[in-house]
């Protein structure tokens, strides 16, 4: 997100988390067009998530700090010892940008006892979302014992294979879904109306 008016709507609307992106190459890098204060200031009942890709520890932090951050979602090649000393003292969330035969289980393990939840994206060349769908069948016979978000290219006619997913035993510990370029304008910039619309499909999902 770059624009606090748009957070303040979807806040409005019952989204329950919103991302700053905190990756100084992404095109929506947060601290180029919202200043800490403004964004740690502002009543919001969502969750507000850091996205940061290969920072410091106290790079990290600072931005935790800055803009009052609830959680850190880790999108780079961050160490499990990494993810322990954040979780000292914020909710991590790991991000695994998987392919079509990635040994699920093995690439989660060292993680498990260090990270508060997991997300699973689409595997693409470097860091950011690539747009693009992985096959979320890869994760039907993963043991996947942590809470986990679901993102890769979800897109707004997505409802009906998120119900046929959410049947699944391994949807158990499905706590959420990300979705971003697929619900944008531009660059960190939401189309409300198909977030709208999304959000009721959701919600309906949940009936």
């Amino acid at each position: 997100m770059t624009e606090l008016d748009q957070v303040k709507q979807l806040d409005a609307m019952g989204v329950d988390f919103a991302g700053f992106i905190f990756y100084p190459k992404s095109p929506r890098y947060v601290v180029r067009h919202l200043a800490g204060e403004q964004v740690k200031k502002a009543r919001l009942r969502l969750g507000k998530v850091g996205v940061f890709v290969n920072a410091t520890y106290d790079e990290v932090m600072k931005q935790v700090d800055s803009y009052g951050l609830d959680m850190v979602q880790l999108h780079g090649d961050e160490t499990p010892h990494f993810c322990e000393q954040l979780a000292n003292y914020i909710t991590v969330i790991k991000v695994f940008r998987l392919g079509e035969n990635d040994p699920i289980d093995w690439l989660i393990r060292p993680y498990q006892d260090y990270c508060d939840m997991f997300l699973f994206d689409t595997e693409g060349v470097g860091y950011g979302g690539t747009g693009k769908k992985f096959n979320w069948d890869t994760l039907k016979p993963a043991n996947i014992d942590k809470l986990f978000f679901l993102s890769g290219g979800i897109e707004p006619g997505d409802v009906e294979k998120l119900r046929e997913f959410e049947r699944e035993p391994v949807a158990r510990k499905l706590f959420a879904i990300d979705i971003n370029s697929k619900f944008e304008v531009s660059p960190g910039v939401k189309d409300l109306k198909k977030v709208r619309a999304m959000l009721d499909g959701i919600k309906g999902t949940n009936k």
